[in-house]
């Protein structure tokens, strides 16, 4: 158990980083007014979550460290739920409800067609 704690916090560490370049290297090119490396995160993290969810768990026989680590740790830190909770609040808040109306749709749409994409890709390519 306390591996797997470890396994976990160390892999929360690596998602919060690779979480916080990603989005400000997103914002850095697309500018802040959208959510839009806080949408990237999540697409990425979703599609992520579907490969790995198929090669972790239907292919291969990860030990629970690893898949903590990976999925709760690395994901669970890199995906950025709380964070688009805020900036949609944020956006209605500020009287942009279409942009808030698109984040949300563009969130939950693009983060399921990702981890469908992530599924079916793997399953694919091992040929399931």
């Amino acid at each position: 158990m306390i591996v797997q704690l470890f396994m976990i916090a160390a892999g929360g560490a690596l998602g919060a980083v690779l979480r916080f370049l990603v989005s400000n290297s997103v914002y850095a090119l697309a500018g802040r007014d959208f959510p839009y490396g806080t949408l990237t995160v999540n697409v990425v993290g979703s599609l992520l979550m579907g490969m790995l969810y198929v090669v972790l768990i239907e292919k291969t026989a990860f030990s629970i460290e690893w898949r903590g680590f990976l999925v709760i740790g690395v994901l669970g830190a890199f995906t950025t739920f709380s964070t688009f909770s805020i900036d949609t609040l944020l956006l209605i808040e500020s009287g942009q409800h279409i942009k808030a109306l698109l984040n949300m749709l563009a969130s939950v749409i693009l983060c399921i067609v990702a981890t469908w994409v992530g599924v079916i890709g793997l399953r694919h390519l091992y040929g399931a």
